[in-house]
């Protein structure tokens, strides 16, 4: 038993819309690979997770995951992140699953020590660990022992909701908090800090992905 990871991925023909007045349809659907392909490759360097399921509609997104030594889940009809990740918890769940971790699959500065450390600290039973972006609005990691002890409410403000949603269900909710995974790229301001952050860190760098 140990902890499985989840990463719900948009089609990335689609992704990053609100970072069309600075990027071309290409440059956003690269960037939204390249931040995939980063993502996937951190989780594969953390021992202690035991396996990575990523569930999308793009078969690109999934096959590139399948690359990386994940499973795959295909969502079909209308998509709802909260609805599918719900399932994807029952999947790992049976696999023996003790604990999942939610990740989304835009962290380009992520490291193996956010995750190592999101572990260590969620490694009591009824626990959710939880790391907010910089504004304190959005969930860019939550770790959840057991899984399904609490449901999803992603979307605006879903940090404070999770928050409040574990704590409501008696669990102990313990934040982390890191440069690094409070970054993800979803406006153009979100470039620049990339750009100004990512220069400390050993990260994916592709400035020809960037205008």
């Amino acid at each position: 038993m140990g902890v499985w990871v989840i990463i719900p991925v948009k089609p990335l023909n689609q992704a990053k819309t609100r970072l069309s007045q600075v990027l071309s349809p290409e440059q956003r659907h690269q960037l939204a690979e390249m931040m995939l392909r980063h993502v996937l490759s951190v989780v594969q360097q953390v021992p202690q997770l035991m396996g990575t399921l990523v569930i999308s509609r793009d078969n690109k997104a999934l096959a590139i995951a399948r690359d990386y030594g994940a499973r795959t889940v295909q969502e079909s009809g209308a998509p709802e992140l909260n609805n599918a990740l719900m399932r994807a918890t029952q999947f790992v769940a049976r696999w023996k699953a003790s604990a999942v971790l939610i990740l989304p699959a835009d962290l380009p500065l992520l490291a193996p020590e956010d995750i190592t450390s999101i572990i260590q600290m969620g490694k009591r039973d009824s626990t959710v660990v939880m790391a907010t972006d910089a504004h304190q609005d959005g969930t860019n990691a939550m770790l959840i022992r057991p899984p399904g002890l609490i449901g999803y409410a992603y979307g605006t403000g879903s940090f404070h909701r999770h928050r409040q949603m574990a704590q409501d269900a008696g669990a102990e909710v313990r934040l982390y908090h890191s440069e690094r995974l409070s970054l993800d790229i979803d406006m153009p301001d979100d470039l620049q800090s990339y750009t100004d952050i990512a220069q400390g860190y050993e990260v994916y760098t592709q400035p020809t992905a960037l205008p």
